[in-house]
């Protein structure tokens, strides 16, 4: 039996952005069905919003996607928390892309990291020969790496 995980990313009214990113970032294809598709009336505020999304590569790259029911607004990336007088945020989790060559691990950063916040430059690495951290434009933490 084969038993495989992907990623199913809440937001809150961005999901369709965020799949046409990755898709343009990753290839592939986009699937999207709406509140609307699964039977919302269509004159009801959010009924075009996400209810199930998906991007499917060809290089094996895929991702869930969703907009939160009557949320509005960037989802949280983690929780937040006080300590010592300093806010200190723990992410959930992170997003982990591996491939084979540098170029190739490269063109997914450079896309990526268009309007992101970079947590660790994407350059050689003691473990790798390229490892990079971002925090996309949708809150999302990036993790590339060239496998060794």
């Amino acid at each position: 039996m084969a038993v495989h995980a992907v990623a199913h990313l809440n937001f809150r009214g961005e999901a369709r952005e965020a799949l046409e990113f990755y898709r343009s970032v990753f290839g592939g294809e986009v699937r999207i069905a709406t509140y609307g598709d699964f039977g919302m009336p269509k004159d009801v505020p959010g009924a075009d919003r996400v209810v199930f999304g998906q991007v499917t590569g060809d290089n094996g790259f895929q991702v869930m996607a969703y907009d939160i029911p009557g949320a509005a607004g960037a989802a949280p990336a983690g929780e937040t928390t006080r300590e010592n007088g300093t806010t200190i945020t723990t992410e959930k989790f992170f997003l982990s892309v591996s491939g084979d060559s540098v170029d190739e691990v490269g063109e997914f950063w450079k896309k990526l990291s268009e309007d992101a916040k970079i947590i660790e430059p994407f350059g050689p690495s003691q473990w790798a020969p390229a490892f990079g951290m971002l925090q996309d434009r949708f809150g999302v933490t990036w993790i590339l790496q060239v496998a060794a």
